[in-house]
């Protein structure tokens, strides 16, 4: 018996966060009564979402599935819209067992980088605040900040729900041949939150408005370079695996073991700020400097 939010999720039906809300609202029965938080299930039980019995056998090992997807200008990251407007999941090809469930969102005016995954449990632990999986992106400022501006992104701007900052901020060059523009710049920020809008809010925070954002990165996953807007990559075992250990899971990797007749001592925690970047040439997008046409 697992709890009834995991055993769902992890049946490809929802990201945990979103089942719990199916919950609350008191969606879920669970063997003819109204289901609770913290109730628990075996995958044999009645438990119906919407008077709808759900089918509750967990994916086999090794048959989850990931999707890239390049979202562009204009989409929303919701399966319907009122206004509407186009989704993302318009575009998504059908998944072999249960239905895409979307880590994280990015907001209508926001494109890049978006993973798709049909396991509700790795989708959680991804988008929670504990696992720090790193979020990447490139922004382009209207205008140009100093150094005490960046130094106060880093070191944190207090917003509505809290103190927020990035755990890095680099200037984007100028591309070789084109003229440097007076009104604008160009960075790459990196932070560990996802957060409502949060990278335009901290720059608004300090008087700078974010003219177009594109998201690069997600934990180890990049935006690749010759992917175009509107296109869905499909990820293979290995990068699933990659990312399933960056959020914590079973395949991360042990620490090395200590000399014999030595305790060994758990590493040190190191701040995320002082977190190693990835490789280079590893870590970048689409070229720097340049923006994506919609």
């Amino acid at each position: 018996m697992i709890r009834l939010q995991k055993l769902l999720a992890g049946a490809g039906l929802g990201s945990r966060r979103v089942v719990e809300e199916w919950i609350r609202a008191g969606r879920v029965t669970l063997a003819g009564r109204t289901a609770q938080l913290g109730d628990r299930a075996a995958p044999g039980d009645d438990v119906r979402l919407d008077g709808r019995r759900l089918e509750l056998q967990a994916a086999a090992p090794g048959s989850r599935e990931l999707l890239l997807y390049y979202k562009p200008l204009g989409e929303v990251t919701t399966r319907s819209d009122p206004q509407g407007r186009p989704t993302v999941f318009e575009r998504l090809p059908p998944p072999d067992v249960g239905r895409w469930i979307n880590v994280g969102r990015l907001d209508v005016n926001t494109s890049g980088l978006l993973l798709l995954t049909t396991d509700g449990e790795l989708a959680h632990r991804l988008m929670h605040p504990s696992s720090e999986v790193e979020r990447e992106y490139r922004v382009r400022l209207r205008g140009r900040p100093g150094p005490q501006v960046l130094r106060q992104v880093l070191r944190g701007v207090p917003l509505e729900d809290g103190l927020a900052r990035f755990d890095r901020v680099e200037p984007e060059p100028t591309p070789a041949g084109e003229p440097p523009e007076a009104s604008h710049s160009i960075f790459r920020v990196v932070l560990h939150e996802g957060r409502n809008r949060e990278v335009r809010r901290l720059w608004n925070a300090v008087g700078f408005e974010v003219s177009r954002l594109l998201r690069v990165r997600y934990g180890p996953i990049e935006l690749p370079p010759d992917m175009r807007p509107g296109t869905v990559r499909r990820a293979d075992q290995a990068l699933i695996d990659r990312l399933d250990r960056a959020a914590g899971g079973g395949g991360a990797a042990r620490p090395p073991a200590a000399p014999e007749g030595r305790p060994a001592a758990p590493p040190p925690r190191r701040p995320a700020a002082e977190r190693p970047r990835p490789p280079a040439g590893s870590r970048r997008g689409p070229k720097a400097g340049r923006f994506p046409s919609k």
